[in-house]
């Protein structure tokens, strides 16, 4: 879409998904059995016709870089705009030492990139939430409604955590924005924003000479008297991974066909960096049930209510239930696991039992040997 730019965010750490994230920042946390999370953002933008993306990052971004490389997967390649990757020095005259504070901050930090963006609106959104919404509606919905800022929510209460709630009134016009409410009510903000390029320079402008650096404070909620907030009510799934909990809870919702047919829907296919692995092989003595199975695995004990990334080895007499696997991860003969959440290259021994529980999973660091 030619008139949208789009900016993900990438900096943020949480504490809540523990050994998932020592290695990785939450948007490149494997989901799915063969997508990342920050696949899903980026996917809605392509699927919408923008073409030109900035990711902010900060922290332990590596293995992000490493998967979205030059943004080939989403037609991102381009000799002009496309995928363009923002470390947080990319603006030399800050310094930016520690993890930004918040997104204004984090924007203020790319501001010269921010003064080349061609197109009159940007959208801004978060590298960690899976959903798949037609971004190009939300747009037209913006530009009709006459808004400063859109924003896009929902009616859903699961997390609550650091959270922002709005109250909506005539025409979906947001009447109160609530920053982590111990009782939300409401709608709830799914960090997706569309707003003008100009005016976005003028807020990212105003917050750094008042050393502001929060967007759901210091702009939806501080200057709500002087900005037409709108909210884009979606009905549809979306999730925001904030515990190892939830992720797990979201990844085993993909086994139902319904929630797996909304979030992957033919009409707006979700893109994910190819692996390259040979078929999977199943041994005719083996068992797999209920499960997503990613290519490269090989199968030769029991599989069930599972899902597997490519490369999995589940050997003979081994026995995955109720469990998430990461690539190239080995379950030896005779092991059993559980309600475990296996990172890349993990080892379960010969003969070893591994068991969490649906309230409570196992998550293994990765190439860790058990």
């Amino acid at each position: 879409m030619n008139g949208l730019h789009g900016i993900i965010f990438s900096y943020e750490k949480e504490p809540g998904l523990r050994e998932l994230v020592e290695r990785r920042m939450p948007g490149s946390i494997p989901f799915g059995g063969r997508y990342r999370v920050v696949d899903f953002m980026l996917s809605n933008m392509q699927n919408a016709g923008i073409t030109d993306v900035g990711v902010v990052l900060h922290g332990n971004y590596q293995s992000l870089l490493d998967h979205v490389g030059n943004g080939k997967t989403w037609d991102m390649s381009r000799k002009y705009g496309g995928l363009r990757i923002l470390p947080p020095f990319a603006d030399s005259h800050r310094h930016h030492s520690e993890e930004y504070r918040g997104k204004m901050e984090a924007l203020a930090g790319v501001r010269s990139y921010l003064e080349e963006i061609r197109q009159d609106y940007v959208v801004l959104a978060d590298s960690d939430l899976i959903i798949n919404i037609p971004l190009a509606e939300v747009y037209r919905s913006h530009v009709l409604s006459g808004a400063d800022i859109t924003c896009v929510c929902r009616q859903d209460y699961q997390s609550t955590e650091n959270a922002t709630f709005f109250e909506l009134g005539a025409d979906n016009r947001i009447l109160k924005t609530l920053c982590s409410p111990k009782k939300p009510t409401g709608y709830h903000c799914l960090e997706i924003y569309i707003l003008s390029k100009e005016l976005l320079l003028r807020l990212v402008d105003e917050c750094a000479a008042e050393e502001k650096y929060s967007l759901r404070r210091d702009v939806l909620n501080g200057m709500s008297g002087s900005l037409n907030l709108r909210g884009y009510v979606w009905n549809g799934r979306a999730a925001q991974i904030r515990t190892v909990q939830e992720y797990f809870d979201k990844s085993m919702g993909l086994l139902e066909p319904a929630v797996y047919r909304d979030l992957c829907a033919a009409g707006r296919p979700i893109r994910a960096k190819e692996d390259d692995e040979a078929p999977t092989y199943i041994a005719p003595e083996s068992s797999c049930v209920n499960s997503l199975v990613a290519d490269g695995c090989i199968i030769e004990g029991t599989v069930e209510n599972s899902i597997l990334f490519p490369g999995v080895t589940v050997k003979k007499g081994a026995v995955v239930k109720n469990s998430i696997l990461f690539k190239h991860t080995v379950v030896e003969e005779d092991a059993r696991i559980s309600f475990v959440i296996a990172d890349k290259y993990v080892l379960v021994r010969k003969g070893e039992t591994l068991a969490g529980n649906a309230s409570y999973p196992m998550a293994i660091s990765k190439n860790s040997v058990v």
